[in-house]
């Protein structure tokens, strides 16, 4: 049995994974952390995360980016290892990362879905065939009206990941609107939509002569990052300290 804390416990994401995690009898949560208590959940629940002193294997995180120093300093100190899930972190909150990372393990990845994670292994072989042979690549990913970064964190790692198949010599085009130019070959163009209530699609295009390969992975609700995490908490419990990724937990390393 995996025990956990569940840091933000009372966000949309901290209830949706307190409700997988209700349903999974490999795994529970010891305790909650959260500014905001006014949840009734079946683990007592912090308000200061200094003040619970409840043992546990690791700690889920998906809080406020204001919230990760003193997570990190806690993990560190507690020595309790950590999925790290939320977003928007400066570079000094990175580098802060980095150095916890040489003393407590920490699980941090751009997008928890397990079905993306595998994407990204799966677009580095077909990158490896179809680039060489002149295909063309462009993403397009799509995500709700209430998102506020483009392109995506996850359209930037399956970019990310393509590129590094290519040895980083490919640019990114984010838009072509300003320019009347024919398209470079190595160029990964990147395209945002926004609207409606769209969870995240994300569809990897490689356009070639006379025929067009697609991947895509749809995610139809929260859940689908929710169950990544878990995976991942299972996966870091009793690792050594160290920088993990979602890739570790799908190669079981």
């Amino acid at each position: 049995m995996t025990k956990v804390i569940m840091h933000g416990c009372n966000g949309k994401m901290g209830q949706v994974i307190t409700g997988l995690i209700a349903a999974d009898e490999e795994i529970e949560i010891v305790a909650g952390i959260d500014a905001y208590d006014g949840i009734q959940n079946t683990y007592p629940v912090f308000t200061d995360i200094t003040k619970c002193d409840v043992e546990a294997d690791a700690i889920i995180d998906f809080a406020a980016a204001a919230a990760v120093d003193g997570l990190l300093d806690y993990c560190v100190a507690r020595q309790i290892p950590c999925v790290l899930c939320t977003t928007g972190l400066s570079e000094e909150q990175l580098a802060k990362v980095e150095e916890a990372s040489k003393k407590v393990a920490i699980l941090k990845s751009a997008n928890m879905s397990l079905g993306i994670n595998m994407l990204l292994k799966i677009l580095k072989e077909a990158t490896a065939i179809l680039a060489p042979a002149g295909f063309d690549i462009e993403i397009v990913e799509k995500h709700h009206n209430l998102k506020v970064d483009a392109p995506s964190g996850t359209a930037l790692a399956l970019a990310d990941s393509i590129n590094e198949e290519l040895n980083n010599e490919y640019e990114y085009k984010y838009d072509r609107s300003t320019e009347r130019v024919k398209r470079p070959q190595k160029e990964i163009g990147i395209a945002a939509v926004r609207g409606g209530t769209i969870v995240g699609d994300h569809d990897v295009i490689f356009a070639g002569a006379d025929e067009v390969i697609t991947f895509s992975h749809r995610a139809y609700s929260k859940a689908v990052f929710g169950k990544g995490v878990i995976q991942a908490a299972k996966f870091l419990k009793g690792k050594p300290a160290g920088l993990y990724q979602m890739s570790h937990v799908i190669d079981g390393e």
